[in-house]
Parts: structure tokens; sequence; C-alpha cells
């Protein structure tokens, strides 16, 4: 087992090199890097259809309050509850319920299911929330994920302009993360666009691989943007992967946090493979229903994505959904019906 995550890894660190001075335009790789990615998929049969894999661990399925519509704590709540799922992520945000203790822990009590994480108000549209100091910010979210019984905070990579948080990041992360005991883990973003060139705007960078994080937050969908290869990433972190954001992309310029399956990552196989090697951690579906005007419509969406979490990391369906994804990549909602978001911020 170890030995193919070795060699993903291996293959990966081949092709970029450290570099200790960062630039801040690079040439715009990303759509031929997916369709690079994609074809080698297509044309190598990687899903292990004969076994189903399962952790000896225990990987817990969560539902992130941006996934909701309305994005309310009370409806994220109401929602996993209705479908299954092991608990709930809450970004906070302007809404002041998003950091609302009481609330919180009442609605957890409630319905049984347990607060995995908090994303932390690192987004653009998100710079004062809690504190006008990123660092007090980062604390403040950390000793709320605590109140809430939650043990992972997930964040953003700083943005050039942060000034000396941003120079900062890699330690003060660590330093916070063991003051507050909460796990801080960073998310991998995804380069902006300019014509045939990329924008550089996350310091130290917007692919967390090569900076010294003690714990990591992979996103597909940020992946899909940046054309990274999902599958060997994960490889490569996986001792310091802590957390998953469940969705998907079409390899568009778009962060598109589609469902999984609706597009041309290697999903299925990526969470395959974290079951196979006895991962640890949790994995959040966090897919974009907020153009979708049909409640019904949004609500099988979140079934569908927590009936392809339980299927491909081999874990039991309590609600009897199992399966309910008939092929690894395909979906009852197409890449061209699903719906996408022209926003550079999205979690």
């Amino acid at each position: 087992m170890e030995s193919s995550r070795t060699k993903l890894g291996e293959m990966s660190r081949a092709k970029r090199s450290k570099s200790a001075r960062k630039v801040y335009t690079a040439r715009n790789s990303a759509r031929s890097n997916s369709r690079r990615h994609r074809e080698y998929f297509d044309s190598h049969e990687v899903y292990d259809h004969e076994t189903q894999h399962s952790s000896e661990h225990r990987i817990r399925v969560g539902l992130s309050s941006s996934s909701v519509s309305p994005m309310t704590v009370a409806e994220t709540f109401a929602q996993a509850a209705k479908h299954g799922y092991d608990g709930v992520e809450i970004m906070v945000t302007h809404n002041a319920e998003t950091r609302d203790v009481d609330l919180i822990n009442g609605l957890a009590a409630e319905t049984g299911l347990e607060v995995m994480s908090l994303h932390a108000p690192t987004l653009l549209f998100l710079p004062r929330v809690l504190h006008k100091d990123h660092w007090e910010k980062l604390r403040i979210t950390a000793n709320l994920a605590k109140a809430v019984g939650a043990k992972t905070v997930v964040l953003h990579p700083p943005f050039r302009w942060q000034g000396e948080y941003a120079l900062g990041f890699v330690d003060g992360v660590r330093q916070v993360s063991e003051e507050t005991g909460v796990v801080l883990a960073v998310e991998n973003m995804y380069p902006w666009r300019a014509g045939v060139r990329e924008i550089l705007v996350y310091y130290p960078d917007w692919n967390p691989l090569d900076e010294d994080y003690d714990a990591l937050t992979f996103d597909f969908s940020h992946a899909s943007t940046a054309g990274m290869n999902a599958l060997e990433t994960v490889s490569e972190i996986f001792d310091r992967l802590r957390h998953v954001h469940l969705t998907d992309g079409s390899g568009s310029l778009k962060d598109e946090h589609l469902i999984p399956g609706a597009g041309t990552m290697p999903v299925a196989e990526t969470l395959q493979h974290l079951a196979k090697h006895d991962w640890a951690g949790d994995v959040v579906v966090e897919v974009n229903t907020r153009f979708v005007t049909k409640k019904s419509i949004r609500e099988q969406m979140l079934a569908d994505s927590l009936a392809f979490a339980r299927t491909h990391l081999g874990l039991e369906a309590e609600d009897g959904r199992r399966d309910s994804l008939s092929h690894v990549h395909t979906s009852e909602i197409r890449v061209s019906d699903a719906p996408t978001s022209d926003d550079n911020s999205n979690s």
C-alpha cells in the first residue's frame, strides 16, 4: 500500500522545484494540465471495482454550511440531520449566528450531530469579521471551535497585501495551533487568471504543498481550477492531510464546487485511495447549491454527495442510499446542468 503512495509522491516532487523567491505571475497552464490529467485517468484504470476498501480509522462525513441555501446554521443542521450526515462544518461569516456558541451547541444537542470543524473568515470578502487583526481572528476562531467541540479550523493562505501576517504565516499558524490545541488545516487555493498569465495573489503560495504546514485541507474544486492532479497531490500530502472538502470541478477557470461525480476530477479514485491506505480525517461536502431554485433538487444534491462519499470511502450507508451513483464519473446532475459561481473567493 505504501509503495503506490510513495511512487505518486515522487512523481509530483520531480515536477516541482522549491524556491524561496515567489514570483507574481506565471504562465497560465491550468487548463492544459487539467486536460492532461483527465486523459491519463481516462486511459488508465485506477479505480478498484473488485474490492471495497475502508479505512481502519473512523472517517466522518460532514456538511458545510456553504452547501445549503439559505446559508444559515439552523438550515445546515436541519439538512445534515435529514440526510444522515455525521456532522457539520460552519463557515464563520458576517452572520452573528455563525459564531453563536449557545445556538450551535443547542442545535448539535438537538440533532445529535457533531460540529466537526469551523471555517475561519479568511475569504476575500470577510476581511474584518471577528477582528481586524488577522492573528487575533484566527485565535478567536480556534477558541470558538473549542467552545463548540470542533477539533479543526480550516483556513486559506493569506493574500500578498496582508503584510506581516502573510510573511509570518507558516510559523504563525503553527503557533496559534499550539496555543489553542486546535488543528489549523491550511487549504489549497488556485491562481487568479489574467489572459495568458496567472496572478499569484496568495502568499507564500496558493499551493500549500511546498510549505512547512503541520496540517492541510484538500479541496477538489480548487484543485480543478488550479489544474492539479488530485490523486497525486493527496498521496504526497497524505501524512499531513487532516481534512477534505468534497466537491468536483470540470477544469474550468471558475471555482465551480460541483457535486462529486459531476465534474472531471478523480474524486472517486482519491476517496478510495484514502480508504485503502487507512487515512484518518474528516470529509466535508462543500458544493454550490445557491443558484438552484428548487429545494427538492438542492436536497437531492446533498443526498447524492453523501452517498458518493460513503460508497467510495467504503462506509456503511445508514439510509439505504449506498451506490446511488452508478458510475465513478457520472451523476444525475451533469457538468452542463450544475450551478457554477464566478466568485473567486469560494470556500
